[in-house]
């Protein structure tokens, strides 16, 4: 690692006594709704980010108050797979102690927002009551580990859920100050017996993230993860996976040492030696990850400075796996399936459109009274999908008009809501909550949709699906540069809009325009919209039509473009 100056995250961690820092002490300050600026880097690696309402920042400035602080809080559900009574438990705590809505993530967990100071540990608490946890679910660590939720691959995407909890757990921190602070667990008497076998003391020196996949559904995007495994499936069975390293979308405006990135794919494995590779890649990257410059800490740009041959080798001494060539694999989109789908033992499954992720009670769009009632008569399963949509899962065919009869009494079925555009559209939460938003995406993304399904349907594209993303800042959270049609925040009613990706993930797009406005946006998409509709050849997707016809230049370093 370079001799340069380590960031101050870096000096938080090695002084954080393995996460404590003073979070508990903060907790039960009454002078603030706040706590100490230390402390919110380190509550991020217990699934908890300090908010405030920018809404009405400027306006308590003005009042000499300070700004109106609540916490998000996220919780860590492998796979995206809830119970009914999970899911139960989950919209309680909504309504108790949240702003009573939830909010569905892309990496397939939930998060609340708008949970004051005095009711976080009550909150926190509750989420482990329900059985489930929100350790690691943000920080510089493993997230939320992602798995393909397809449901008619019964009896295969319910091994692959088995290696994504196995996974989850094994690069779970071991530090007990979770349970200290949350769970008024026993204290240990010294940190320094408190080890990170795999993190060490200053864990990673950024966020990581990891998925499995099922082709051909790229549901996960499994490109933009870091850490990607690619199912094999032969005569029926797991044979093994494709190992992908290196994915990420974040970059910053202005600054090109930055950018989003795909992932390589460093060859095939064994399913028992998926734990041995990922632990190697994690170590690997916390050994030789930048640590004093967190815009450059990501693992891309880790391979991208030693190289992909460097790194294979790194993975492969230190797993003691070596890696066999690549097996052939095709993806066809990274959307979601919607309404019944029928799996391989006999259960049905229908997947459920939420706009942007957020379950709520919106005029006659009753979400989230709707999915309560149909929890209370379905005891099996809920799973949350990679774009941020909802599958009620495992359903009895004796059981499925009630459940649709469920749907249209709270108005929240398919074909009441959704064009194709918008099904495959996607946000992250922006403003009010999000300090790093620069633009509307979630507020405003619908609106916009409403604006282009106009256009597509003045030229004959209505039944077109069209992957669309946005973000109200270049972080990339929707994973917006892997959409067909990507809006990036860089300004209050202005956005870079890239375009040229591929439908199912495998291609990043261009930048098209830079610091447009609504009505510049659409200006240029009307006419490609035309374009298209006259000139496109048969099936094929937007995305290709613009690379093919020259309107946008496909990005051909050969870790952009995956073909299998």
């Amino acid at each position: 690692m370079s001799d340069k100056t380590l960031t101050e995250v870096e000096g938080i961690k090695a002084a954080s006594r393995h996460l404590r820092g003073t979070i508990a002490d903060g907790l039960v300050d009454p002078l603030t709704g706040a706590i100490a600026a230390a402390d919110t880097q380190l509550s991020k690696f217990h699934g908890i980010y300090q908010q405030d309402d920018r809404d009405i920042r400027s306006e308590r400035t003005r009042q000499k108050l300070e700004p109106a602080y609540s916490f998000m809080i996220r919780a860590r559900i492998p796979g995206g797979l809830l119970s009914t009574s999970q899911w139960l438990g989950l919209d309680r705590i909504a309504l108790e102690h949240a702003n009573q809505t939830i909010r569905l993530t892309t990496r397939q967990a939930i998060q609340y927002h708008g949970v004051v100071k005095r009711n976080l540990k009550q909150t926190v608490a509750e989420i482990n009551q329900a059985t489930l946890d929100t350790i690691a679910a943000c920080g510089d660590v493993n997230r939320n580990v992602m798995s393909s939720p397809l449901p008619t691959l019964s009896t295969i995407h319910r091994e692959v859920q088995r290696h994504a909890e196995k996974l989850s757990e094994h690069l779970m921190p071991k530090s007990r100050a979770y349970h200290e602070i949350w769970l008024d667990g026993e204290k240990i008497e010294s940190s320094k017996t408190d080890l990170e076998p795999i993190y060490g003391d200053t864990y990673l020196p950024r966020k990581f993230k990891a998925a499995f996949v099922i082709p051909p559904q790229n549901d996960v995007d499994v490109f933009a993860q870091d850490l990607g495994f690619i199912t094999v499936v032969e005569d029926g069975r797991i044979s093994g996976f494709n190992v992908t390293v290196g994915g990420g979308m974040g970059m910053t405006h202005g600054e090109t040492d930055t950018y989003p990135r795909l992932g390589d794919v460093l060859g095939f494995i064994e399913p028992d030696d998926v734990l041995k590779v990922a632990e190697a890649v994690v170590t690997t990257q916390r050994d030789y990850g930048d640590r004093t410059n967190r815009k450059h800490a990501r693992l891309k740009y880790t391979i991208d400075d030693r190289g992909i041959d460097w790194f294979r080798g790194e993975v492969e001494k230190r797993s003691g796996v070596s890696f066999g060539s690549a097996v052939k694999y095709a993806f066809v989109a990274n959307g979601d399936v919607y309404g019944w789908q029928l799996d391989d033992v006999g259960a049905w499954h229908y997947g459920l459109f939420v706009e942007g992720g957020r379950v709520g009670d919106v005029g006659s769009r009753r979400l989230l009274s709707g999915l309560r009632a149909i929890a209370r008569l379905h005891n099996a399963e809920f799973r949350l999908t990679p774009n941020q949509n909802l599958i009620i899962s495992k359903v009895a065919a004796a059981d499925k008009a009630a459940i649709d009869a469920l749907l249209a009494e709270y108005g929240i079925e398919n074909s009441a809501h959704a064009s194709p555009l918008r099904l495959n559209s996607m946000a992250c939460v922006a403003f009010p909550s999000c300090g790093l938003a620069m633009a509307e995406s979630e507020r405003y993304l619908p609106s916009l949709v409403d604006k282009l399904d106009a256009s597509l349907q003045q030229y004959g594209l209505a039944g077109e699906p069209i992957t669309i993303r946005m973000t109200g800042c270049p972080n990339g959270c929707a994973r917006p540069y892997i959409a067909e049609i990507g809006l990036v925040g860089k300004g209050p009613g202005r956005y870079t809009m890239f375009l040229g990706a591929g439908f199912a993930g495998e291609r990043l797009g261009v930048p098209f325009l830079d610091n447009a406005n609504e009505e510049e946006v659409l200006e240029a998409l009307n006419p490609l919209f035309a374009d298209f509709a006259t000139e496109r050849n048969d099936a094929e997707h937007f995305g290709d039509f613009l690379v093919r016809s020259g309107v946008v230049r496909a990005l051909t370093a050969g870790r952009n473009i995956h073909d299998g």
